[in-house]
């Protein structure tokens, strides 16, 4: 292993701790005998947490930019909750589905529009999303269009949920971890880097960015299932642009390249936003001028800026 190698190996490795430590730290949390609404605004912040580790693999390992995570999300749910309605399939049934058909229609847009560099995969994937919502919208003889469908749940407890999308959140990390780890993840990483620079050397682009872009379909889709036996509904909305800049937004903010990073700023960001709620539509004012602020000043997040402050204090202390 070279001296990068192992660097890298070390960073990866340090990232995933700090991750299992906010998680530890968050075990206690229904030890402080929240409201039930308390602990649902956390879990939706939690499945926000798995759409930023979803994206983040993609455009923070893989220097892809779609705008479809949330419509990904959104899709994820409806398998569940279509084979539910119409085939009175259960769960068990319900959430590979979903799995399989995000990852399956990844898949085919991403071996569509991966070709692509620019601006041009960011607006394919934008007109995909789109298009998605207002035909799921439109449908409404096959999906009950904006009414949405009801999903059944997996549990009635809100505490138990919540222990469960925590243990989601420390399993979809360490299987980013794991992949990048791998000489796949370096992979990705060389193609993010310099993606002509990697074609040179005998890496098939097309074909590992096709793997991150399904991939990143699937765990959106997955989470988006999650989320439906939640709120035991599904409904176009999930699907919002807006959806997908605020997943947009935490990364930035937490962390882009990282896995703690879009964790963090998954719960940081989402939880603002339920405080800023009740003065309007601001909060949007607020974390596009963050996003800016962060993409100028800070382009590692405040995951990197944690890394700067560790390193300045081990400096100091080894002096």
């Amino acid at each position: 292993m070279s001296q990068i190698e192992n660097l890298w190996s070390r960073r990866l490795a340090r990232d995933l701790k700090c991750l299992l430590l906010l998680c530890a730290l968050m075990c206690f949390v229904p030890l402080l005998d929240l409201s039930p609404y308390t602990l649902g605004i956390l879990i939706v912040g939690f499945y926000f947490a798995l759409m930023a580790l979803a994206w983040n693999l993609l455009a923070g390992f893989t220097g892809q930019f779609s705008m479809a995570p949330a419509a990904f999300a959104m899709i994820g749910g409806y398998f569940t909750a279509l084979l539910n309605f119409h085939l009175g399939a259960t769960l068990w049934i319900g959430i590979p589905a979903a799995i399989i058909g995000s990852a399956l229609l990844g898949f085919l847009l991403g071996a569509t529009v991966l070709r692509l560099k620019g601006p041009y995969l960011s607006l394919t994937t934008l007109a995909f999303a789109e298009i998605a919502r207002v035909f799921i919208g439109n449908s409404h003889e096959f999906t009950r269009g904006d009414q949405g469908l009801n999903v059944p749940t997996l549990m009635d407890d809100r505490i138990a949920y919540y222990y469960f999308f925590l243990a989601l959140v420390i399993l979809m990390g360490s299987l980013i971890f794991l992949l990048m780890r791998s000489k796949y993840g370096g992979y990705l990483l060389a193609i993010r880097d310099d993606a002509d620079a990697a074609e040179s050397r005998g890496i098939p682009v097309v074909r590992f960015k096709l793997l991150a872009f399904t991939i990143s379909s699937a765990m959106c889709g997955f989470a988006g299932c999650m989320y439906g036996t939640f709120s035991q509904l599904v409904s176009p909305e999930m699907g919002l642009l807006q959806q997908t800049g605020l997943i947009i937004s935490m990364v930035v903010i937490g962390g882009i390249g990282s896995i703690t990073g879009p964790v963090l700023g998954a719960l940081l960001v989402y939880l603002s936003s339920e405080w800023l709620r009740d003065i309007g539509n601001i909060q949007l004012i607020v974390f596009a001028l963050l996003v800016m602020i962060f993409a100028r000043f800070f382009r590692t997040g405040l995951w990197g800026i944690f890394l700067e402050i560790y390193a300045r204090l081990k400096s100091k202390k080894h002096n």
